[in-house]
Formats: structure tokens, C-alpha cells, sequence
């Protein structure tokens, strides 16, 4: 039996969080500590935060960063040696300025749970081998500079709850594919460059929460099925050069905020009777007829309309 199969390195974070987590040993295979110098030297560490890694073992010198390393002003590049930590559970390197591009190394990881790349200046494509991540959870690389578009693999993400995409530069069309996403409940892909139709079959997403596609270039209209998402809390389309009719979204038992504003929307609204949960109505900057519906003034906790 190898060193490697007598302990488990279980890697809560390396926000890069790494919280190494030994079965029976108390010291951290060659190998990964191999990888984890191999990290360190692709990042351009200006504030020497992690001048320990310089010495002794991770597991017992209390390496900086093998805790946490959320938002230590590092820059450089993701290295492609991310791949070889086999049993890492969360990766987060948000709010650094790391740049270049994502590995596609990390498609390898298949115990992770979180991928947290949010808030950097990566560039480049989403790599197809995130989409072969069995356990994720959560993928949030918003306020990056990605694009090109979103891989047809990320269908495959079935345990995948949190898709926060927005603040990018992606393109293309949103995959239809994603309505097989069983888990999810944020879809979030607002502030990019997508383009085409809004995809029917999000509608779907049995558990969806929150659809937040603003400030993207679709064409066509707003799919009548998306009066179908009885789960749905929140549904923002704003500024998204959409046309034709508001759907009926009356059979949504808790939507408590809609934001259609700044589209080409046209024709009369629909007298809906929304949830009593609806906080927020916003649809100015259309090219709506006709009047405010009477079922609007019966709604208890609307605040903006």
C-alpha cells in the first residue's frame, strides 16, 4: 500500500483553501507538497504572505494559505499543478488579481465541491473539463474578463446549485443544455455579451430560484414557458434587447421580483394575479400600451412598480 492510500489529504480550502485533514499520518505526501510550491511559484506574492511555504511540512508548520487565501493581493497565473491535488474539496483564490487563464487541469478535480475564482483578471475560455466535475456545488467566476462561450459540458454538473458566470465578457448562445441541471437554484449570467434566443427549456430547471440574465443581447422574446418556473423568486431581464409580449407569470406562487425594464417589450401588460410575495415590478423603458392592471393595486408588499 502506498503513502498515498494510508491518509486522505482532504483539501477544505485553498481559498486557495486548503485545510488538510490526515487520516493517519502528520506529515503531507512528497507529491503534493511538490504541487503546492509549484502554486506558489506561479503567484507574484507582493505582500510575502506566504513566506512560510518556504520551510517545513504544510500539515505541521502551518503553511500560510493552506487555510486561506482569500484576498491577499497575489497576482500571476492559476498553475496547470493545481490538477495533481487529487482530494482538494474547495478552491477559492477570490478577490486577488490573478490573471491569465483557467487551468484545464482543474476538470481533474473530481472531489471538488467549490470552484471560487470570482473577482480577478482571468482571461480566456471556461475550459469543457469544468463540466466533468461530479461534485460540484457551487462555480462562481463572475467579475473576470472570460469569454468565448459557455461549453455544452457544464450540462453535466448535475450536483451544481450556484452558476455565477455574470460580469464577464462570454458570448454565444445560453445552452439549452443547462436545463438539465437538476440542483440548480442561481443561475447567474448578466453583465456578458450572449447573444440568440433565450432558451425555452430553462423552464425546466425544476429548482430554480433566481434567473439574473441582464444587460446581455438576446433576440426574440421572452419564452411563455418561463411562466412555468413555479419555484422562481427572482426573474431579471433587464436590458437584454428583448421583444413582443410579457408572459403570464400569475401561476409563480412566490416570485416576489420582476425586472423587465429597458427592452422593446410591446403591447398591454397582462392582468396577472401575481404572489402576494411581489416586492418589485419594473418594467419602464418598453414600449408597453394601455394601463396599469387592477390586480397591481392589490398587491400588499409591493414596494416598487
Amino acid at each position: 500500500m502506498t503513502e498515498l492510500t494510508r491518509f486522505r489529504v482532504v483539501w477544505t480550502s485553498i481559498s486557495l483553501l486548503f485545510l488538510l485533514v490526515l487520516a493517519d499520518s502528520q506529515s503531507t505526501h512528497p507529491a503534493e507538497v511538490t504541487a503546492l510550491k509549484a502554486i506558489r511559484q506561479s503567484f507574484t506574492d507582493r505582500e510575502n504572505s506566504l513566506r512560510n511555504w518556504d520551510r517545513g511540512d504544510p500539515c505541521v508548520s502551518n503553511w500560510t494559505g493552506v487555510l486561506q487565501l482569500l484576498n491577499l493581493n497575489l497576482s500571476g497565473t492559476l498553475s496547470p499543478a493545481l490538477g495533481q491535488l487529487s482530494h482538494m474539496e474547495i478552491l477559492d483564490v477570490m478577490w486577488n488579481q490573478i490573471t491569465g487563464s483557467i487551468p484545464k487541469e482543474i476538470g481533474g478535480l473530481t472531489n471538488l465541491t467549490l470552484l471560487l475564482l470570482n473577482g480577478n483578471l482571468l482571461t480566456g475560455s471556461l475550459p469543457e473539463e469544468l463540466g466533468y466535475l461530479p461534485n460540484l456545488d457551487r462555480i462562481q467566476i463572475d467579475q473576470n474578463y472570460i469569454s468565448g462561450e459557455i461549453p455544452t459540458s457544464f450540462a453535466n454538473l448535475n450536483k451544481t446549485k450556484h452558476f455565477h458566470m455574470n460580469n464577464n465578457s462570454l458570448s454565444g448562445q445560453i445552452p439549452p443544455e443547462l436545463s438539465r441541471l437538476p440542483s440548480l437554484v442561481h443561475m447567474l449570467l448578466d453583465n456578458n455579451n450572449l447573444s440568440g434566443y433565450l432558451p425555452p427549456q430553462l423552464s425546466e430547471l425544476p429548482n430554480l430560484l433566481i434567473l439574473q440574465l441582464d444587460n446581455n443581447h438576446f433576440d426574440g422574446t421572452i419564452p411563455p414557458s418561463y411562466g412555468n418556473m413555479l419555484q422562481l423568486l427572482k426573474l431579471s431581464l433587464r436590458n437584454c434587447t428583448l421583444q413582443g409580449p410579457i408572459p403570464d407569470l400569475s401561476r409563480i406562487p412566490n416570485l416576489a421580483y420582476i425586472d423587465l425594464s429597458n427592452n422593446n417589450l410591446n403591447g398591454s401588460i397582462p392582468d396577472m394575479n401575481l404572489s402576494d410575495a411581489i416586492t418589485t415590478i419594473d418594467l419602464s423603458r418598453n414600449q408597453l400600451t394601455g394601463t396599469i392592471p387592477p390586480s397591481f393595486s392589490g398587491l400588499p408588499n409591493l414596494q416598487r412598480l
